[in-house]
């Protein structure tokens, strides 16, 4: 089940042109190795809730870009030097693709449904690399089909 729905997670998110890699594991495997081809996409998953026949995972993907800081004199204050909103543009739709096609696409038929009301937080200059993009976080409800026998 776990092995499965990584890889449901990691299949979609592959599809997306905006993502070049696709990596899990805890906050603090982030980019670890520096070899990293942006954009990055990064799954944790933070909990699992037991319910006797389904289990409730609550997972978060990092949606992440390096950020391109020009030399040229700042003359628009409000767009700034970088790409910055660009990549808060791109790595939000690239989300919401991911949201669209796990709600509607064949991914239901694998019996995983997402409950509640995802959420999206912005972030800029989070880690050591200068990334900014948006953390997603979700519930995944995932029939639990173990047996007592």
């Amino acid at each position: 089940m776990y092995y499965d729905i990584l890889k449901a997670i990691k299949d979609t998110l592959s599809e997306d042109s905006f993502v070049n890699t696709v990596s899990t594991g805890s906050i603090y495997d982030f980019d670890l190795k520096k070899q990293t081809m942006f954009p990055l996409s990064h799954i944790i998953v933070n909990n699992v809730n037991y319910n006797s026949n389904v289990f409730t995972f609550n997972i978060s993907i990092i949606f992440a870009d390096v950020v391109d800081i020009s030399k040229e004199e700042v003359v628009d204050y409000f767009v700034g030097n970088d790409n910055l909103h660009d990549i808060h543009n791109t790595q939000l739709m690239v989300a919401n693709r991911f949201l669209d096609l796990f709600n509607r696409g064949d991914i239901r038929k694998d019996g995983y449904e997402l409950t509640g009301t995802p959420s999206l937080e912005p972030f800029d200059d989070r880690f050591e690399n200068g990334v900014a993009g948006w953390t997603l976080t979700f519930d995944l409800v995932v029939k639990n089909d173990m047996t007592i026998c």
